[in-house]
């Protein structure tokens, strides 16, 4: 068992349920919100994301209160590469106000000029968005003086990189950390997505090599990292996504993602969580892994949402007695 986590709060997204980009990407007749809460609530978990399907804030609030749930992170899309700066500001200040009166000080950022990972047509790996000079200046000082104003409300932001938007490698991310380390934006590392985009970009990488490059990441950015998506990958079903091109959305209802635990993923969660860990990691465990549950419930025997939180919960106790 890793030692060093201090009572870490535990998180899982309705993204298991019903996919909040794509809302056909569920059962019919629909999840209703109420049964994701009860089985977040039900499988151990404390935090969750917004979702489409949610009521509106007062309504939700008493929802989660209910079942002593809270929001883990709020969605902030912004579009500096596109020049449009009011506009990601306005998104910025929109998911603070959100945010007042849940228990969490972290809010999730993506840049999302020119992104195709919503576009059931397109390769996220052959046609994500490939940023100028001046736009990657724009982002980074876009993203500085967001970092800045959440950092004056006290809320941390942090970057997710994502498939099919133009922040999605390791040289990416790289790039995106060296060039804003004199400011207050932080890291979410979200282990599907990093796995993901690097064998999409170099499909000859074997599993153990594409592990040991998210581990190098992790060590590197360990003290930037400062909220974590825990999101495990079908490496079958990830090859045959980006042989096949299939889009973002059509390789979620394929199966390309599951959860920690899962013995169909490839990925070791547990060096990556020792890292975090020594480096005295104080934020959220995030349990992300999109996934359609008319796949999920077509397997032999069928798995239900439930079936994988609890899956990942089980998973989590075990490697950190969280």
């Amino acid at each position: 068992m890793i030692e060093g986590f201090n009572d870490l709060p535990l998180g899982i997204t309705p993204t298991g349920w019903s996919n909040s980009d794509d809302q056909c990407i569920d059962l019919n007749p629909p999840i209703p919100y109420q049964q994701i809460l009860n089985e977040i609530a039900e499988s151990g978990f404390y935090g969750t994301q917004n979702a489409p399907k949610f009521p509106e804030k007062e309504d939700l609030k008493k929802e989660l209160e209910l079942r002593g749930l809270t929001i883990s992170e709020p969605w902030v899309g912004t579009y500096f590469t596109e020049g449009k700066q009011e506009e990601s500001i306005a998104e910025l200040d929109k998911q603070i106000a959100f945010m007042d009166g849940f228990d969490s000080n972290v809010i999730v950022v993506a840049e999302l000029g020119n992104a195709v990972h919503l576009d059931l047509e397109k390769d996220p790996i052959k046609e994500e968005p490939v940023f100028t000079p001046d736009q990657n200046q724009a982002l980074y000082d876009g993203l500085k003086q967001l970092a800045d104003k959440a950092e004056k409300a006290k809320y941390t932001l942090v970057y997710h990189p994502h498939v099919g938007t133009g922040v999605a490698t390791i040289d990416h991310i790289k790039n995106l950390m060296d060039n804003t380390a004199d400011s207050q934006l932080k890291l979410l590392l979200d282990t599907g997505h990093v796995y993901y985009a690097t064998y999409g970009h170099d499909s000859d990488l074997t599993p153990q090599k594409i592990q040991a490059q998210i581990e190098e990441l992790t060590n590197t950015y360990k003290d930037r990292i400062k909220h974590v998506h825990l999101k495990n990958i079908r490496k079958d079903k990830l090859a045959e996504s980006v042989d096949e091109g299939r889009s973002f959305l059509n390789s979620i209802r394929a199966g390309v993602f599951t959860v920690p635990g899962d013995a169909e993923g490839v990925i070791n969660f547990n060096p990556i969580l020792k890292t975090l860990a020594d480096a005295n990691y104080e934020g959220w465990l995030i349990v992300e892994a999109e996934q359609d549950p008319n796949t999920t419930m077509g397997y032999n025997p069928p798995k239900t949402p439930l079936d994988y939180a609890n899956m990942a919960r089980e998973y989590l106790c075990e490697q950190t007695g969280l």
